[in-house]
């Protein structure tokens, strides 16, 4: 996972400089989300992987595949992808432009998990709690998980938060092992 991360980097933040450059970050996200998920496609996979192909046909192919939902750019970074067999990362290049793309809006996406749903007003306050402490917008996406007994984790980025009745038990646990 790591090496994929390390190869698409570059290409993502290409792809985000010019779309900042160009202030068209919702626009490539969302192209950038359409060749992730068309990428994802069986079909189109073996199309990709196939090594009696050359790139422009590669590229032609995706890019027709999408037909005209991509502008001259998006069809051209296609062909770069393509020419440098880095088709198959778009999935990843999409993922890292959408880190870029929260680090500039100051805005993250959070995962609450709960033993029980949450009402609208307690998602309002959480929302507004980790707005705080976090110093960006928070969007707030919230799941239920009865297997947590009580509490909630709290997901942001690489912050984990786990504020369960399951992860206190199971510290508890670890402590009277040691």
């Amino acid at each position: 996972m790591a090496e994929l991360t390390t190869l698409a980097r570059p290409y993502a933040k290409a792809a985000f400089e010019h779309a900042q450059a160009n202030q068209q970050l919702a626009s490539w996200s969302a192209v950038l989300s359409l060749a992730a998920a068309v990428s994802q496609d069986e079909t189109l996979q073996q199309v990709l992987k196939a090594p009696r192909l050359t790139s422009v046909e590669k590229a032609n192919t995706f890019n027709e595949v999408v037909g005209d939902k991509f502008d001259a750019q998006a069809q051209n970074f296609i062909h770069v992808l393509a020419e440098n067999e880095r088709l198959l990362l778009l999935p990843e290049i999409a993922a890292l432009f959408e880190v870029f793309k929260a680090e500039q809006e100051k805005s993250v996406d959070v995962e609450v998990t709960s033993a029980f749903a949450l009402s609208t007003e307690q998602q309002d306050k959480l929302a507004k709690v980790l707005s705080a402490r976090l110093s960006r917008e928070v969007r707030l996406h919230a799941a239920e998980d009865s297997t947590l007994i009580g509490g909630v984790i709290i997901r942001a980025g690489d912050l984990v938060i786990d504020g369960s009745v399951r992860g206190k038990i199971a510290k508890l646990a670890e402590a009277l092992k040691s």
